[in-house]
């Protein structure tokens, strides 16, 4: 896509970065996401007020219209020599799939953790299972698998 601009959000994009999370979400779930919106506006809110081990990136374009977004923490460990990156997540407008968006979110990450030293970058792809395209673009990207990850809830 040509004319795609990347740029660090801020507070005044929250509403912004909220819609394009909860499309992700939906995606995810088939529909069945159940944050409410409110909740997760707050959140963004808060992150996007000056945490500093948090970062989020917009893709546009050229008229400013959101077409993705990427989020991140910052974290360290011993395994990873230091401190490395964690894309929490990911997402791009369906009309803008294929154009570019994905990868340009990409390298802003990437160029964000050489910026601050981080010795690498990690993302928890979604089930290869159900989203293929999703595993095949990171491994084209450069990332390679590392293993499954689990959660636990606390709340």
């Amino acid at each position: 896509m040509t004319n795609l601009r990347v740029r660090r959000a801020g507070l005044s994009d929250a509403g912004t970065v909220t819609g394009l999370v909860a499309a992700l979400l939906s995606e995810l779930s088939a529909g069945q996401s159940d944050t409410p919106r409110a909740v997760m506006l707050a959140v963004a809110e808060s992150l996007l007020s000056g945490e500093a081990s948090h970062t989020v990136f917009l893709a546009e374009d050229p008229a400013g219209r959101p077409l993705g977004v990427a989020t991140l923490s910052e974290g360290a460990c011993i395994s990873a020599l230091g401190r490395f990156g964690t894309i929490r997540e990911l997402y791009v407008t369906p009309e803008s799939r294929s154009a570019g968006v994905g990868r340009a979110l990409i390298r802003a990450v990437l160029d964000h953790g050489r910026r601050h030293g981080w010795t690498r970058v990690e993302v928890g792809a979604p089930s290869a299972g159900e989203w293929p395209d999703s595993l095949r673009f990171y491994k084209r990207e450069g990332f390679t698998e590392i293993g499954p990850r689990l959660k636990f809830r606390l709340g």
